[in-house]
């Protein structure tokens, strides 16, 4: 019996012992994903991932890596002290077109399993992009003009 005890205290204290910190204890992200909607062919686009350390210590992000080599990651070199805000800028070249979703792995000092940031959009050739900027326009300022009307219709009905 008491070797029974001993062996399963033994398992308790070294599971305990072996027990990781979540990436999401140490550091906590804005949000995990952005969407640049549509964007032109060979303009590159960037965003900022924004974290806050809420460990009660320094935390060092050791790595961020893309899954691919059109997305161009930087992160904070030195640590970030406790309750600080720092940025993980996500570049992205729009070399082709067509819809695109790539993730960024955020590696976490003392943190086996790492973070995974997403960004994602559609690359429109120039022709295209111009066009649909346009598109764009025409609905906005006919929207504009609806509700312009609309304000101008419940003025002279009071």
């Amino acid at each position: 019996m008491k070797k029974l005890l001993f062996i399963a205290a033994a398992f308790v204290i070294s599971s305990a012992a072996f027990s990781q910190t979540k990436a999401e204890e140490s550091i906590k992200f804005s949000g995990s994903a952005h969407d640049f909607g549509k964007i032109k062919q060979g303009v590159p686009v960037t965003y900022d991932f924004q974290f806050t350390n809420i460990a009660d210590k320094p935390v060092v992000v050791e790595s961020a890596s893309a899954s691919c080599g059109c997305t161009t990651p930087k992160w904070p070199q030195t640590p970030i002290m406790a309750g600080k805000k720092d940025l993980i800028n996500v570049g992205y070249n729009a070399a082709n077109t067509g819809a695109f979703s790539k993730s960024i792995t955020v590696k976490v000092a003392g943190v086996d399993a790492p973070l995974t940031l997403t960004i994602s959009g559609e690359v429109l050739a120039a022709d295209a992009y111009d066009a649909w900027v346009k598109e764009e326009a025409t609905k906005a300022a006919a929207e504009k003009n609806t509700k312009s009307k609309s304000k101008e219709k419940s003025k002279s009905g009071k």
